[in-house]
């Protein structure tokens, strides 16, 4: 939950904290508070999956949107029902591979939030079905897995547009995701974005090397993208990477400072 994210957040001595949850805002209230309690600079946030080819993995990051925006409500609505319309189409599936997994189960283990993969590799794995959630997904969740279905996604036009019409500013969360096939088709794809409304590039995360990060950094600076960065933090789904690191890297207080200038020229 929220709350616990930002006490972790305490902990890690953390001055910033920014909450992205997959296609959601309804975190956002509650770690607003336990920030401004703890004492912590606060930005809203979301993340929304964008179709684009296989295998590529588009994300797009919404910083400073406004969680009660009309526009952005109800795209997250669609998608959260595209969500819930895929995940009994993979339990079934599941089962049918002799995998004994309940949406009673699911819903528990997603204790009321939004349903996703991670929830149901997380069953998996405590069910002793596969060794890790790395496996969970190899085996059954990802693209070209056993169980694996897609969902409803909008295009990256779209979730720009969204972004920017819900006052936020729209950023691409770790384009290693994009696996393009060289430098030219990266510079390519960050171009167009940039020329459709893109603000930001995520430059650190925690599947980046030094190079990569340095790579990003000079992409970022080609097309006056802000530069952003964050741990990719999912809790117990993913207990190697902690809140606030990316991959033994602080994310330089400078990202936010910038991120929270740029949204108030924006609104003047």
């Amino acid at each position: 939950m929220p709350a616990a994210v930002v006490a972790l957040a305490v902990r890690s001595e953390l001055s910033a904290l920014a909450l992205t949850d997959h296609d959601t805002v309804a975190g956002v209230p509650e770690a607003a508070e336990a920030a401004r309690e703890a004492g912590i600079d606060f930005l809203t946030g979301i993340e929304i999956s964008c179709d684009v080819p296989k295998p590529a993995t588009m994300h797009l990051l919404g910083y400073g949107v406004d969680p009660n925006s009309p526009i952005l409500l109800d795209m997250t609505r669609r998608l959260i029902e595209g969500r819930n319309d895929r995940n009994p189409k993979i339990i079934h599936r599941l089962n049918e591979l002799g995998v004994k997994i309940s949406m009673e189960e699911l819903e528990a283990e997603a204790n009321g939030g939004v349903i996703g993969r991670p929830h149901i590799a997380a069953i998996l794995l405590r069910k002793r079905y596969v060794s890790s959630m790395k496996n969970a997904f190899d085996k059954y969740l990802a693209p070209g897995g056993a169980a694996y279905f897609d969902k409803e996604r909008i295009s990256p036009k779209q979730a720009i547009d969204m972004v920017r019409r819900s006052g936020g500013l729209p950023v691409l969360a770790h384009p290693s995701q994009l696996r393009t096939e060289n430098d030219a088709q990266l510079d390519r794809t960050v171009k167009d974005l940039a020329d459709l409304g893109l603000a930001g590039l995520e430059v650190i995360h925690s599947d980046n090397s030094e190079t990569m990060v340095a790579k990003y950094s000079a992409l970022a600076d080609r097309y006056g993208l802000l530069k952003t960065g964050g741990s990719d933090f999912h809790g117990t789904n993913k207990k190697d990477i902690p809140l606030g690191t990316a991959n033994g890297r602080r994310v330089p207080r400078r990202f936010y400072d910038a991120l929270v200038a740029r949204l108030g020229r924006e609104l003047e």
